[in-house]
């Protein structure tokens, strides 16, 4: 933790910069240029939830591709090969939060770049991150806290009771960024949902519903669509 908290990483396909990590996950922002992409690559041990936040842009697969336009969410398992493009003039903007919590997990299959035999970008790659770029930090209380930039609109908020996730906006999408919801099975808590989860309110309020408690540290965080 902390090795990148204050730094913006930049790539040759824009730059990204980490907004929110507790000891489980990790919440960047990327900005990916016009035209540009990402490397076709896979996380071997991590799970990656994408956010797209503002722009179009086409999610690559080995097997298929699919245009997405914000806001829009993927949950893409560890070992999928994945690629990002940005197809709306002034690029796109997203969120990737990934659990775990580890920048060196990371395998390229291509790059036009020609990073494909490298891992992740080093010291020389990165600037000093100005202080009017986004920062999440934890409310200490149960209230609500609204952020605003140009990228997006979203609320960070600590849960205590199931009922909230059934007062959302169907459309509404909610990200875990820390604990989550859950009930017993066979005399053990079991967790529905864990940090680093992306999902439409619609769901994530019919899977709650069947919930019998909220992890008493769960953080999530509201992008309202």
């Amino acid at each position: 933790m902390h090795e990148f908290r204050d730094v913006v990483v930049n790539k040759p396909w824009g730059f990204e910069y980490l907004v929110y990590e507790s000891s489980e996950v990790a919440l960047w922002l990327l900005h990916i240029k016009q035209g540009e992409s990402t490397s076709l690559h896979c996380h071997p041990l991590k799970t990656t939830g994408f956010l797209l936040l503002q722009g179009e842009a086409e999610l690559e697969f080995l097997a298929d591709k699919k245009q997405v336009v914000a806001p829009e969410k993927q949950m893409i398992r560890r070992g999928l090969f994945h690629k990002t493009r940005a197809l709306s003039k002034g690029g796109i903007y997203l969120f990737e939060i990934e659990n775990p919590n580890d920048k060196e997990d990371l395998v390229r299959l291509s790059d036009f770049y020609g990073r494909s035999s490298d891992g992740y970008e080093q010291a020389a790659s990165f600037e000093v991150k100005p202080s009017s770029y986004l920062s999440i930090t934890e409310p200490d209380n149960y209230d609500v806290v609204e952020y605003n930039n140009d990228h997006a609109t979203f609320s960070v908020q600590r849960i205590n009771k199931l009922e909230y996730f059934q007062e959302l906006n169907d459309t509404d999408i909610i990200m875990f960024l820390r604990g989550g919801i859950g009930k017993e099975v066979s005399g053990r808590n079991h967790l529905a949902t864990v940090p680093g989860d992306i999902g439409r309110a619609s769901i994530v309020g019919k899977v709650a519903a069947e919930m019998e408690f909220v992890s008493p540290d769960t953080l999530v965080l509201r992008v309202s669509a």
